[in-house]
């Protein structure tokens, strides 16, 4: 039980992605990489530059889907990360994403999510009643699903841990890893 999907597609956000790609393997988890297909994804940047009322995109690193969503049985995972940037728009319509992301909450297992992230969980129907961070811009998905939203770098709501951007990794991203440590521990029978 060490390994901890993280969902991507095409235009995923590179920052939103490695950054906890990386520390999850600090801890000893396993992420493994879920996408749409089991494939290789183009993963972008995203910034609001100085003057720019909009976000502008640059082609960032890409990153090999270790598992397509149909073959994802959620049980054999100890949590779950939704990447922010544009995919989500793209792939919340996929009914085993959906499947494996109503599955973490209602297990009420560690879940993560940032910026565009929350369009993922917000359309499963799993935000209603949950306080979540997510970039201004998607506010409206969050809310309009029930959920509240809440401009902080760092909202803990139980087992849902959330950030705004790529720029609140350095607060939401260790709640979210103690999760995971306790479900281990648990996992583990207590040892």
């Amino acid at each position: 039980m060490d390994k901890v999907l993280i969902i991507v597609g095409d235009a995923s956000e590179t920052m939103d992605t490695l950054y906890p790609f990386y520390r999850l393997q600090e801890d000893g988890f396993v992420p493994v990489v879920a996408g749409p297909e089991r494939r290789r994804f183009q993963m972008v940047l995203h910034e609001v530059k100085p003057g720019w009322t909009i976000t502008k995109e640059w082609e960032g690193y890409t990153i090999e889907a270790d598992v397509a969503f149909a073959d994802v049985d959620p049980h054999d995972y100890l949590g779950i990360f939704f990447s922010g940037g544009r995919a989500p728009e793209y792939i919340r319509e996929n009914e085993d994403l959906l499947r494996i992301t109503r599955h973490f909450f209602e297990a009420a297992k560690p879940i993560a999510s940032v910026c565009h992230g929350v369009e993922i969980p917000a359309r499963a129907g799993c935000v209603r009643g949950r306080r979540m961070a997510t970039v201004p811009k998607c506010k409206f998905d969050l809310e309009v699903c029930g959920g509240t939203f809440v401009d902080a770098p760092c909202v803990i709501d139980g087992n849902l841990v959330s950030g705004r951007t790529y720029h609140d990794h350095g607060h939401y991203i260790r709640p979210w890893i103690e999760l995971l440590l306790k479900a281990r521990v648990q996992a583990r029978g207590g040892r």
